[in-house]
């Protein structure tokens, strides 16, 4: 499930690029940016968690997307995809997660931004007893490298029974650290509604680096989920532990 930036998320910390300009970069005008823009994104990530919760039941992921924005008005349009392994796990179908999102985003003043929007995570197929489609809406406002973003489930939240109006905040920055390197920090508080056992809070520390043909970032994921609510059907292990999580990422 993709964190448009989603961020917050894997992705929107993949697409930083905090590389060190040199002087006379720095003296150079920049490019104006196209009216109408397309671009593509791929990433192998080592688990693909969700609001810290294992999506691939703590395996690998490939995955990818594209997104096109009309700059003049921050109006945008994408399509996300990622291998998954849960919905087979709960006895339901398919092994792919498409998310397709809108929105728009721009500036409220010099300082402080803006990204509100539509987010709809399709699972083809997936013949869960509880539908696991999930559409959510958001809005995030932005402060130099910061952020606070909130989502909010207009439908049942990924299959669990009587969860509509389910909310997810998320708070975090991007911190550039210079030669290429961006700190990425994350904390999140996910309520199902009507299903205290489902809710919890998830916290993220890494770091990310522009290598120039690719982009890797390595980091550190956990929870506080509830170890029966959020256990492996395939196998018991507990989706939302501690761990290392290594992406690498090409945008083009």
């Amino acid at each position: 499930m993709k964190k448009l930036v989603l961020a917050a998320a894997v992705v929107a910390a993949l697409t930083t690029i905090a590389g060190g300009a040199r002087a006379e970069d720095a003296a150079a005008p920049a490019a104006a940016a196209p009216d109408n823009a397309v671009s593509f994104n791929a990433a192998v990530i080592s688990d693909y968690r969700y609001r810290g919760i294992s999506q691939t039941r703590l395996k690998p992921a490939l995955q990818g997307g594209v997104d096109y924005v009309n700059n003049p008005t921050g109006l945008y349009v994408g399509a996300w995809a990622s291998t998954i392994k849960w919905i087979k796990d709960a006895g339901g179908d398919g092994n792919v997660e498409l998310d397709v999102y809108a929105g728009k985003r721009g500036q409220v003043t010099a300082d402080v931004s803006y990204d509100v929007g539509v987010l709809t995570y399709v699972y083809a197929s997936n013949a869960l007893p509880v539908n696991a489609n999930t559409t959510e809406i958001y809005g995030q406002l932005g402060y130099g490298p910061a952020y606070v973003k909130y989502s909010h489930a207009t439908t049942n939240l990924f299959g669990i029974a009587n969860s509509k109006n389910s909310g997810y905040l998320d708070v975090g920055a991007n911190i550039d650290a210079g030669e290429g390197w961006t700190v990425n920090l994350h904390a999140g508080r996910q309520e199902v509604k009507h299903n205290d056992a489902s809710s919890y809070t998830d916290w993220k520390l890494g770091v990310t680096r522009d290598f120039g043909v690719l982009t890797g970032a390595l980091a550190v994921i956990g929870t506080n989920a509830d170890k029966n609510a959020y256990a492996s059907p395939a196998n018991g292990k507990f989706l939302g532990k501690t761990a290392l999580q290594l992406t690498v990422s090409k945008v083009f």
